[in-house]
């Protein structure tokens, strides 16, 4: 292969990967086309949630888990360029299997394919994949086959965060859907329970997230619930020495103790937030400050060289949390987007690839 063929081929490769020579995301996308989606998504998403107190926060955490998983498997080959040199080419970039904000977690399993939903850290409950559904249903009957459930998940996620008592901004839109949904994929790409601020900090930094911007949507955990399996360990054996995590609230352990007793059965949860569970605020933060995070990775936040001085700044300030959380979503809404429509398209039905 020519030097030469070999830079076309990377241009052409560059211009599938951006989506260079699509239309970008835009807050006015659907300007001409669907000119009132964003209406149509909030006045669905309000009806939704007057219904189920459940759906803003676990709508918020799809989110999140629709756009954490990106490049979790790397097919390379070898290619020539001249005499003895090599070049190794991902086909994950070609093929459009970079994932990302691409409704991929909307996906159901089949028999022959375990998609990203099943994966054991996509616990997200039933009423967001059930809500997005409808959304799109409400969307489609007044704008068919226009509007992506990608785009619609980004919308409802900012719906939820307004419903909840939180800022509101404009969305950026032009997102396809993706190919692709598959759980052996997104293996480890989803921060766990467990993880540290070392390890969140280079998580988010594979999606060019900052430290910044790691703390500030970690304060997504001010409202929802988590299963007393992913934090019983810091009750009942943090380590071969030691009980209990010693950077838990003795108060607040033991109130966990009442609510999640030894084993951690899957079935019973607990608020990340139990103040103000409902409610998008800043509470999430002066937890942190009080030794009251739910989850290792949360509490970690606070002793950590690197974030502990973020979380005490947004602790005092939900202004400051606000603004910036608006920030750090538009950034994350921008993960792996797809726009060409060689690598994604149009969901007519969100949970299932289009037939034809």
């Amino acid at each position: 292969m020519s030097v030469r063929l070999f830079c076309s081929l990377i241009l052409i490769i560059n211009g599938i990967r951006t989506g260079a020579v699509a239309q970008p995301l835009s807050v006015d996308f659907y300007k001409t086309s669907c000119p009132g989606v964003d209406s149509i998504v909030f006045d669905t998403m309000t009806k939704l949630a007057k219904q189920s107190n459940v759906v803003p926060p676990s709508t918020l955490r799809m989110f999140f888990h629709d756009c954490f998983i990106e490049v979790a498997t790397q097919s390379e080959s070898s290619f020539p360029i001249s005499h003895g040199f090599l070049i190794k080419f991902r086909f994950d970039f070609l093929f459009g299997f970079l994932q990302g904000c691409d409704a991929s977690i909307m996906i159901s399993s089949t028999p022959n394919n375990k998609a990203e939903r099943d994966l054991p850290e996509n616990n997200i409950a039933q009423n967001a994949f059930e809500a997005i559904v409808q959304v799109k249903k409400a969307v489609d009957s007044v704008c068919p086959r226009t509007v992506s459930c990608a785009d619609i998940i980004a919308m409802a996620a900012r719906d939820a965060v307004t419903l909840l008592g939180g800022p509101s901004w404009d969305v950026l839109k032009g997102r396809l859907d993706g190919f692709v949904s598959s759980a052996s994929r997104g293996n480890g790409k989803v921060p766990g329970s467990n993880a540290t601020a070392s390890q969140l900090i280079q998580t988010f930094a594979a999606l060019n997230l900052s430290v910044f911007d790691m703390v500030v949507l970690s304060g997504a955990h001010t409202v929802g619930f988590s299963h007393c399996n992913q934090f019983a360990n810091r009750l009942y054996n943090f380590s071969p020495t030691l009980k209990s995590d010693p950077s838990l609230n003795p108060t607040f352990a033991s109130e966990l103790e009442q609510t999640c007793p030894q084993g951690g059965d899957p079935n019973r949860f607990h608020a990340f937030d139990i103040n103000t569970p409902f409610v998008f605020d800043n509470q999430y933060f002066k937890n942190l400050e009080d030794g009251k995070g739910l989850l290792f990775s949360d509490q970690d936040l606070a002793t950590n060289n690197f974030s502990a001085e973020i979380v005490r700044s947004l602790a005092i300030s939900q202004d400051v949390f606000f603004s910036n959380f608006v920030t750090s979503m538009v950034k994350l809404g921008n993960v792996a987007v797809k726009t060409n429509f060689s690598v994604g398209n149009i969901r007519t039905d969100c949970t299932a690839l289009n037939s034809e």
